[in-house]
């Protein structure tokens, strides 16, 4: 596995727009673009045109609620957030390899609730990545090998997995009770495999 692919599909959160090359790119490459709401304010306002905006509505600029009539869905319902709003959307299409950017920033409670969910929509049947200015979180079960470069930062979060351990990191790891517990590891090779018998969350920084 690579960190940086070419998805099916993008989904742009409401959050701090990319600026960093990687999401950026992504956003720019994609070959679908599914905007949250308010996301298409700015992501019009740069020139580009959304394939499909989702959500409530009640932050889309109401000239782009008449211009765009044909590709806004709204979803009233208020038991999920636009981000999840967007993969069931893209999932109920087809699309399964997705990446998300934009969903971090502004609001740290928005911000710990869209990267938690990761794990939701990886059960959902998702192959997904949320893509940051800084790095990529990676939702994963069972074993995992990632291509890095030797440095490179690690993360790993604990959600429901045991018997924890890996190969290719400077500190050793196992089955962390608090989410700091797993945090600045360091690759020491250009493959690193993990393994857990359940499910945790990467964070790989560029």
């Amino acid at each position: 596995m690579k960190i940086t692919e070419i998805p099916e599909a993008v989904v742009l959160a409401n959050g701090e727009y990319p600026q960093a090359a990687v999401p950026s790119k992504i956003l720019s490459l994609g070959k679908y673009v599914v905007c949250c709401d308010g996301a298409a304010n700015r992501y019009i306002e740069e020139g580009f045109t959304p394939d499909a905006i989702i959500g409530d509505g009640d932050s889309l600029k109401e000239e782009y609620k008449v211009r765009y009539a044909e590709i806004v869905h709204r979803i009233s319902e208020q038991d999920s957030n636009d981000q999840t709003k967007a993969i069931r959307y893209l999932l109920s299409q087809g699309k399964r390899h997705i990446a998300i950017v934009g969903a971090t920033g502004k609001r740290e409670d928005h911000t710990l609730g869209n990267i938690s969910l990761l794990m939701e929509y990886a059960c959902m049947g998702a192959d997904v990545r949320s893509y940051t200015d800084y790095g990529v979180f990676i939702p994963c079960c069972g074993v995992t090998e990632i291509e890095v470069e030797t440095g490179q930062q690690i993360s790993i979060f604990n959600f429901t997995a045991k018997n924890l351990k890996a190969d290719g990191l400077q500190y050793p790891i196992y089955c962390f009770t608090n989410w700091w517990q797993g945090t600045l590891n360091c690759a020491i090779a250009d493959k690193i495999t993990i393994e857990g018998d359940g499910q945790y969350l990467l964070f790989v920084n560029y």
